[in-house]
């Protein structure tokens, strides 16, 4: 035969038909509690007030469907003791009254009182662990030395600090080995082999970078998931033995680049960005020079026929490249006509190319300056041979002329749009351009006058 095991109930109450005790038990798993004082009473005023209404309502169940739905409510016991009981009510047979039976919760109130407690502890712990985190990043932006983070398995840079991208043009997702020079590259495999072995290395000198400078790097591995990490310390190398500083210290390449009018940006020989400067930056319209590090070229230079990858393999071949116009597309949409010139290197390291990109539209209007400039240094060679009326009067026909040509480029051709930047009519604008000789400057199509 299967044996079946029934749960006895920890608190058995025989009612007569108003709810009034008649006889209580409690089983051995609630503490000794003399029930005498019940019978007689109420079940009401055994509960706590709130319960009240429930004992209420599963009497009234068992008294009109025969079994009350389970409720759970605060027994409260003679000694003072207050546990969570879950009854219910059935109606006996005959006149024979009503039995209630409970089981106590206070074992599941007890394991939700310790998970509550165990989650309370688990979110200090969580904000404590984000406190570190935040600290640690701190102090990982502010490090006046360049710390890098890579990958423990690929060697691909995982996280790099402000001076590691502005001092070694590094961004996440770029191979580190490869930034090593060839010739220390096997001794950073040593490193890296006493790091996972002791946990830390001394600081060695290698040449890091396509422009071979010497670095001190330090090495320490970090555990991390889902794979550990190995931290990557660099300070600036000293300067090599029987070589002194010089006297007069020229100022630094990057100041000059950062401060160039013109736009400036180093690749990769994937057509990645390396180093750019705040008039790429601008032109490109990214707020920072980390969000365009790593980026493709093709990004900003995608006019067909004249894109990024023409540009690429044209410098690859050759070497260099002059006057390339093509067009660059900033993140936001804006476009803006530009001619590059630009040269590719792989001294001492990995191909490297640098692009010098201009914009054709200050160009352009530089040259209207000097011919300007050009056209009134004529008119003043004619000072003290013409009167001055008439010298004055020769003057301003050469800046209304300049002024009026530069209105109608601006508006490709559109006079309508000319005249209303330069504040006349459309007859005075007609007048003028046949006095200077620009009636040819027309649209292809005439405007129709309704």
């Amino acid at each position: 035969m299967t044996r079946v095991a029934i749960s006895q109930p920890d608190v058995t109450l025989v009612l007569d038909w108003d709810g009034i005790i008649r006889d209580a038990s409690v089983s051995s798993s609630i503490a000794k509690e003399g029930l005498q004082g019940w019978v007689g009473r109420h079940w009401t005023d055994t509960v706590g007030d709130v319960a009240g209404d429930q004992v209420r309502r599963m009497v009234e169940d068992a008294r009109e469907r025969g079994v009350s739905a389970f409720l759970q409510v605060t027994q409260r016991f003679p000694s003072g003791i207050e546990v969570p009981i879950e009854y219910t009510t059935v109606r006996l047979g005959g006149q024979a009254g009503l039995i209630a039976v409970g089981k106590s919760l206070q074992a599941v109130q007890e394991l939700q009182t310790r998970l509550v407690a165990a989650q309370q502890a688990r979110e200090q712990d969580y904000w404590k662990l984000r406190e570190i985190e935040t600290r640690s990043r701190l102090l990982f932006d502010a490090s006046s030395e360049a710390v890098l983070i890579i990958s423990a398995s690929d060697l691909r840079i995982v996280e790099a600090n402000p001076v590691a991208i502005r001092e070694l043009g590094l961004a996440p997702g770029w191979d580190f080995a490869r930034e090593v020079a060839p010739r220390d590259r096997s001794g950073f495999r040593e490193m890296l082999a006493r790091a996972r072995e002791h946990g830390r290395t001394p600081g060695v000198l290698m040449h890091i970078g396509a422009a071979d400078t010497p670095w001190l790097l330090r090495v320490t591995l970090m555990a991390r998931e889902p794979e550990p990490v190995f931290l990557i310390q660099l300070a600036p190398g000293t300067p090599e033995p029987g070589r002194g500083l010089p006297r007069a210290v020229p100022p630094r390449t990057d100041e000059l680049l950062e401060g160039l009018p013109d736009a400036f940006v180093v690749v990769d020989s994937d057509g990645r960005v390396r180093r750019a400067n705040r008039a790429f930056l601008d032109a490109a319209q990214c707020a920072t020079e980390a969000a365009a590090l790593g980026e493709s070229l093709s990004r900003w230079f995608a006019a067909p026929g004249r894109d990024a990858a023409v540009l690429l393999r044209t410098l690859r071949e050759h070497g260099e490249v002059r006057l390339f116009q093509t067009t660059l597309t900033g993140n936001l949409g804006t476009e803006m006509e530009v001619e590059i010139s630009a040269t590719a290197s792989s001294t001492g390291g990995p191909l490297a190319m640098g692009l010098l990109v201009r914009d054709i539209r200050r160009r352009t209007a530089a040259d209207g300056a000097c011919e300007i400039r050009g056209e009134l240094s004529e008119v003043l060679r004619e000072m003290g041979r013409l009167p001055l009326p008439l010298l004055v009067r020769n003057t301003s026909a050469v800046v209304e002329r300049a002024r009026i040509e530069q209105a109608l480029r601006a508006a490709n051709g559109n006079r309508t749009a000319a005249a209303d930047a330069l504040g006349l009519s459309r007859q005075s604008l007609y007048a003028k351009l046949e006095r200077y000789g620009l009636h040819e400057m027309r649209d292809a199509d005439e405007d129709v006058v309704g």
